[in-house]
């Protein structure tokens, strides 16, 4: 029988109008903490917060799902950023020098954050920077119309702010020198400017602080020096008390001082007070230190609410209204990794009663949880509510599983549960000699939630499973651990109840070498309203669950680890089955993660066979009668075929049987369907390995009235072995018209259509390299895409999503959704497994970012960018979750109109947003503080500094090729001069 196979003709122009109905891939928001956090700045009038990141992105938050991102073209840390006030424009400076004016602006009915001017203060020609002229700290004036600028040299040069212009008003170290008393000076340099701060009575004087501790109080418009304060310790911040009397400096030995300001002492010697506060010994520096006025010295005070302090790893704002200055809870930018994330699953469209009940849990356990009282509330959200809510559900290091609002552009955290009080770990030892020891010094109150140590790494969450119908939650761990549990509104009191699965189910010849399990606490253990345990299932060996899967209709868990998989009866709190996958050569399997080095020798040794064998695997060789010999004809037969004929497909080499981790179970599901024979459907379970292997069981599930007398028996009905042994990644069984079947309860409480189950059921089993439909229940092969010989990818993530067009809600169609290790997203047709659309979405180089990607089934995705942050994606044409939010901003001058309005938008790592804020004329004094507040933003100096991100582009330079052009400060200082001072026009030149 000849097979023929023709091109494929010109795409069908009703089907192409349909794709774009149904598809279309969009990154619409970010959800969680800026990863490594560089700068903050807070506008009071618009009552919107920007912060700067070390890959140069600024983002902008107002009420939650009012957000804003900006990128500079330049991948360089934002070292400060400054509001212009109550104008919706920021003032950015990066560590490569550079100085970026942002503004919001309103297009296609949003608003954006675009850049519209930059600046670059001059060094010597040639030279990209000098140390000299490197910017250390800006000074936003009130008035919004200059910016003064502190270099590393000591210099202070000032811009015009519209235009980022250089004006000729410099002024340099030399100039203060001839005011400074000759014993104070013994010949040293001032060093770097570290403070600048305007007068605040009157804006013609600013504070100039220098590193050595100088402190100068300099006329703008007479260009003279007011008054001197010989400081002697290493200065770090300066603020002024808000009569412009006195003023704060703080320093590098964990001190501050008092100074006061007197016209009759022109140069102050030593302060009113030297206080280090946690001393007598010095401290840690004191980076930025604030003076805020309180009424009759109480805390309470109407001008100063909140006090908001960003960290490099989470955002804490503290209420200082109320008593004892709690802290206030987040509606956004709560940090995911607290603990490191292990694993995530998301739950659609979430029934009313599992959400509020949900939510009640999660207030029980922290009841000032109000998000009322959160002080950035600038900009209006316009977003329509959500038609269903969202949960994404984040598995982490320390055992806990954590639940978060994901319905709308903010993610907020719901309910966290712990599982640790299950388990009696090194951690409780720990804290009992903790509570037994002195109290600390400092004595600070801890505030905040990021805890990146886990107590004992065996608490980790692996999967998670959820049935959102009944309230069941099945979570599995590094130890081996699968605890299944229940929701519920009441506090209980009972015993753990354990049972243990034995997976090598006696097989000689294997030794575990891994860690121990997890022992569960012996005595009575205490659950708060909330999900609860049912029964603790312990795996052993104790190796990490790769798999796990739950049917709450049928009270059945399956779970799978490296050494096989099991079926568990939680209900009768008895084992179905146990099924041994292992190898004889699966020796990598008994020795856990923690035991790797020891086989890193075999693993190159087994690395290298493997490119022994794909380089002579085309020579000819004697015929013996295996997979490998099959799979070498059928390369043959594809390398002489017509390569015109057929798009040309690589060649691909089968996997030894003999690999180690051969027998890790990659995948679970259960169906109803077809599988003893054509007539008959009922329960099954499948079970899917890293060597290709597919079992599947037909299940006795007893009634449920039954449930309590009869137990649930297990039949090895079918087991498929794929050709190429490529790992099965995902099972899934088809109805009769080829639609996913519904989950448990859909159908028996009437919320989705019985399945079809007069036609013929099939399974789509996706490996590695394929996809392939099988008819059921003879598993004859129906149809197959071969996506790692047409594409040269392999499969990492699979789901089926269900897309509904856009132009009519009563159309839709459900596609195979799949994530390469190249991190394109391709979609199919099901069952017909036919290309639809395909995406780029994440760099191949994040193999993080692949690894962590979960799909909806609405057709919207996260993976993580960051250990702190998840992008979120869409595949759908209607369904998008993207901010929409409005602010109103009035400005003396749009700036946006001059640079060119038309330009296309920067790309948006937060998608794009709108935002519309009040502007109201405020004069009062305590304003004016949240004014110089908000155009004095800190710097985080982190021990991570932004080196470890920007790039080194000097390759193999040395001192000897660039010699020629260095520069003494002094000459950086004197050329300088001569730019600004001999040239007779204003160096618009400069401006980038």
């Amino acid at each position: 029988m000849m097979k023929f196979r023709f091109r494929r003709q010109g795409n069908d122009p009703h089907r192409e109008k349909i794709k774009q109905d149904l598809f279309a891939f969009s990154k619409t928001v970010e959800h969680g903490f800026p990863n490594q956090p560089s700068a903050l700045a807070y506008d009071p009038k618009l009552q919107l917060m920007a912060i700067g990141t070390k890959s140069g992105a600024i983002k902008i938050y107002g009420a939650p799902g009012v957000e804003m991102t900006g990128l500079h073209k330049d991948t360089a840390a934002v070292t400060q950023i400054h509001f212009l006030y109550g104008q919706g424009r920021i003032l950015s400076l990066l560590d490569d020098n550079t100085i970026h004016l942002w503004e919001i602006v309103q297009r296609e009915n949003r608003s954006h954050l675009v850049e519209v001017h930059s600046f670059n203060l001059p060094g010597r020609p040639g030279i990209e920077s000098t140390s000299a002229t490197r910017v250390t700290v800006m000074l936003l004036k009130l008035s919004c119309d200059l910016l003064a600028l502190g270099t590393e040299g000591g210099g202070v040069h000032f811009l015009e702010l519209t235009t980022l212009t250089l004006l000729n008003k410099s002024l340099f170290q030399d100039e203060i020198m001839q005011s400074v008393p000759e014993e104070y000076k013994c010949g040293k340099s001032l060093g770097p400017v570290e403070s600048l701060q305007e007068h605040p009575q009157d804006s013609d004087k600013i504070l100039i602080g220098y590193s050595r501790g100088l402190v100068v109080l300099w006329d703008l418009n007479s260009r003279h020096v007011v008054n001197l304060f010989l400081g002697k310790q290493q200065l770090e911040s300066l603020v002024w008390e808000r009569s412009g009397n006195s003023f704060v400096s703080s320093h590098s030995d964990g001190g501050y001082m008092v100074w006061a300001v007197s016209s009759s002492n022109p140069c102050t010697h030593d302060p009113i007070s030297s206080t280090v506060p946690y001393g007598p010994f010095p401290c840690k520096a004191v980076n930025k230190i604030l003076w805020r006025t309180t009424e009759s010295g109480c805390v309470h005070c109407s001008c100063n609410k909140s006090l908001v302090v960003l960290l490099e790893e989470e955002l804490i704002v503290i209420d200082l209204q109320m008593a004892g200055w709690p802290t206030v809870p987040a509606p956004y930018l709560a940090p995911l990794h607290s603990s490191a994330i292990t694993c995530s699953c998301h739950i659609s469209n979430v029934l009313p009663k599992l959400w509020e009940r949900v939510i009640s849990a999660g207030q029980q356990q922290c009841p000032l949880q109000n998000y009322e009282n959160w002080p950035i509330c600038g900009g209006r959200n316009l977003a329509p509510d959500p038609k269903q809510k969202e949960l994404l559900l984040t598995g982490h290091e320390d055992g806990t599983v954590r639940f978060w609002d994901a319905s709308g552009v903010s993610l907020k955290p719901l309910y966290k549960l712990s599982t640790a009080n299950i388990f009696q770990t090194d951690c409780d030892h720990n804290d009992s000699l903790t509570q037994a020891g002195e109290e600390e010094w400092p004595p600070f109150r801890k505030v905040g939630c990021f805890d990146p140590y886990s107590d004992d790494p065996r608490l980790g969450i692996q999967k998670i499973s959820v049935c959102k119908y009944s309230g069941k939650l099945v979570v599995a761990g590094t130890a081996g651990q699968v605890i299944v549990m229940v929701l519920s509104d009441e506090k209980s009191d009972h015993m753990i109840d354990v049972a243990t699965v034995d997976l090598l189910q006696d097989r000689e010849g294997f030794t575990w070498k891994g860690h121990d399990r997890l022992p569960p606490k012996s005595g009575s253990v205490v659950f708060a309203p909330g999900f609860q345990l049912v029964v603790l299932v312990q795996c052993m060996p104790p190796a990490a669950v790769t798999a796990v899967t739950l049917h709450a209709e049928w009270n059945l868990i399956a779970f799978g680890t490296s050494h096989g998989f099991g079926l568990f009866d939680y209900h009768r709190r008895s084992p179905v089955l146990a099924r041994c996958t292992l190898h004889p050569n699966d020796s990598l399997a008994m020795e856990g993660p923690l035991s790797r080095v020891k086989s890193l020798k075999k693993s190159l040794r087994q690395s290298f066979r493997r490119i022994r064998k794909s380089r002579v695997s085309g020579k000819k060789r004697a015929v013996v009668y295996s997979p490998t010999n099959k799979v070498q004809e059928a390369n043959a037969q594809l390398a002489e075929h017509d390569a015109e004929v057929t798009p040309v497909q690589r060649r691909i080499e089968p996997r030894s049987a003999d690999d180690s981790l051969s027998g890790v179970v990659r995948c679970l599901c259960f169906a109803d369907t077809f599988l003893r024979d054509g007539t008959h459907h009922g329960p099954t379970m499948w079970a899917g390995t890293n060597s290709g292997s597919v079992y599947a069981y037909a299940l006795d599930v007893p009634s449920q009235e039954k449930f309590s007398e009869q137990s649930v028996e297990a039949l090895l009905g079918k087991e498929i072995q794929l050709m190429h042994r490529a790992p099965v990644v995902s099972i899934a069984v088809l109805d009769g018209r080829g639609n996913p079947l519904p989950e448990p309860y859909e159908v028996s409480r009437d919320l989705a259509k019985a399945p079809d189950m007069q036609g013929s059921h099939s399974v789509l089993i996706a490996s590695e390299e394929q996809f392939k439909v099988f008819m059921l229940p003879k598993v004859s092969a129906k149809t197959k895409f071969k996506l790692t010989a047409h594409e040269g990818c392999r499969v990492r993530k699979v789901a089926l999503s269900n897309f509904t067009s856009i132009s009519s809600e009563e159309y839709s169609e459900n596609a195979l959704v799949c994530l390469t290790n190249l991190g394109d997203i391709h979609m199919f047709s099901v069952p017909a497994l036919r290309p639809q659309v395909r995406y780029d979405c994440i760099r191949k180089e994040d193999i993080s970012g692949i690894a962590s990607c979960v799909f909806t089934k609405t057709g919207q995705g996260f993976y993580l960018i960051s250990p702190s942050e998840y992008e979120r994606f869409s595949l759908s044409a209607r369904v998008i979750t993207e901010p929409l939010c409005r602010v109103d901003v009035e400005r003396p001058h749009d700036l946006s109109a001059h640079s060119g309005s038309s330009t296309p938008l920067p790309p948006q790592a937060n998608g794009t947003h709108k935002t519309q804020a009040e502007s109201k004329s405020v004069e009062t004094e305590g304003l004016l503080d949240e004014m110089r507040s908000a155009l004095s933003s800190p710097i985080l100096d982190s021990p991570n500094s932004s080196a470890d991100i920007t790039l080194d582009t000097t390759g193999e330079l040395t001192v000897e090729d660039v010699k020629d052009f260095l520069m003494t400060v002094d000459e950086a200082e004197n050329n300088f001069r001569n730019i600004t001072e001999e040239d007779g026009r204003p160096p618009g030149i400069l401006i980038n």
